[in-house]
C-alpha cells in the first residue's frame, strides 16, 4: 500500500467541514500534516461559541476530568478524532497518521481543501481567539 503524505493548510478553513475531509483522507490511508491550526474558524455567533467552550472547560473536576483541550491544535485534533471510528483499530491507526502544528514550523506549503472565510457570509471566530480566552481562566 502506497502511503501519501499530504500537507494541508488550515488557515481560514471552517473547522467542521475541514475536519470531516481530513478524517476521510486518514481513513483512506494517507498521512496528513496540518499547519496553521490556530487560524481555523468556527462559524456562528462568537459569544455563543465562547460560552460553549468555557462551559466545557469549567465542567467537572480539574484532577479527575473530563479533560478538554485548550490549545488550538488540541481542539482541531479532538474534532478530527470525533469523526473517526476511534474505538476500532482502523480509527486508531488512522489517528496515529495525523500531525497538527498550530503555526507553520518549517515554512511548509500546504493546500486548502475547503471554503475560506472570504467565501462565507456569517459570523465566525478563529481558534486563536478561543484559546487566548480559554487560557485566561
Amino acid at each position: 500500500m502506497n502511503i501519501l503524505e499530504i500537507i494541508i493548510d488550515a488557515s481560514d478553513q471552517i473547522l467542521g467541514r475541514f475536519s470531516s475531509k481530513i478524517a476521510k483522507k486518514l481513513l483512506n490511508g494517507d498521512k496528513i500534516i496540518v499547519i496553521n491550526a490556530e487560524s481555523a474558524i468556527i462559524t456562528g455567533d462568537p459569544k455563543a461559541i465562547m460560552e460553549k467552550f468555557m462551559a466545557r472547560r469549567k465542567r467537572g473536576n480539574p484532577h479527575h476530568g473530563p479533560y478538554y483541550p485548550k490549545t488550538s491544535n488540541g481542539i482541531l485534533k479532538r474534532s478530527i478524532r470525533g469523526m473517526l471510528p476511534y474505538k476500532k483499530s482502523k480509527g486508531r491507526n488512522a489517528f496515529k497518521r495525523l500531525i497538527i502544528y498550530s503555526k507553520n514550523p518549517n515554512n511548509l506549503k500546504g493546500e486548502r481543501i475547503e471554503k475560506t472565510k472570504e467565501q462565507i457570509e456569517c459570523k465566525y471566530i478563529n481558534l486563536e481567539d478561543i484559546t487566548k480566552k480559554l487560557r485566561g481562566i
